[in-house]
């Protein structure tokens, strides 16, 4: 028999981070969550491979004990580490986790969101600023009397620029 070609994960199964973890107790942090996911997925696996495989044979369910406790193993050790953990995270992020939506995602949501803001919000100073040299313009060739009080203000916008 061939061997098969190696199938791509699954798009939901947990795999290791692009990135390496960052040092200190939160890369241990971010190491053990990943020992966490690892272990769901075991245990999901042999969850499905006990109740369909092996549910006629007598004691089929030792394997799930152990994946059971290597699961609670993981938990224990998150909750000791999360005592020497103080970063703060936003509810907002905790709640779309909860609803199931990639805090990546939102992140991305956010950023894009702020620099369309940012965008608009320098399209409106710049208008101010032509409109505010227009009306000096104006105001200087209608009332050349305020030559000297409208030049400086108007030099001053023109070397800043918009």
């Amino acid at each position: 028999m061939a061997p098969q070609p190696r199938q791509p994960p699954a798009p939901d199964s947990p795999r290791s981070s692009q990135s390496p973890a960052p040092s200190g107790v939160q890369g241990d942090l971010e190491l053990e969550l990943l020992g966490l996911a690892n272990a769901l997925y075991n245990l999901g696996t042999t969850v499905i491979n006990d109740s369909t495989k092996e549910r006629d044979k007598p004691g089929g369910g030792k394997q799930v004990g152990l994946r059971v406790n290597n699961v609670i193993t993981h938990l224990a050790t998150i909750d000791d580490m999360a005592q020497h953990v103080h970063t703060m995270i936003p509810m907002q992020v905790l709640a779309d986790i909860d609803n199931a939506r990639n805090p990546m995602q939102l992140t991305k949501d956010r950023l894009e969101r702020a620099a369309t803001e940012n965008q608009f919000m320098n399209g409106k100073i710049s208008a101010i600023d032509s409109y505010h040299r227009y009306l000096d313009e104006a105001l200087l060739q209608n009332f050349p009397e305020l030559d000297g009080q409208l030049a400086p203000l108007a030099d001053k916008q023109i070397s800043e620029g918009p």
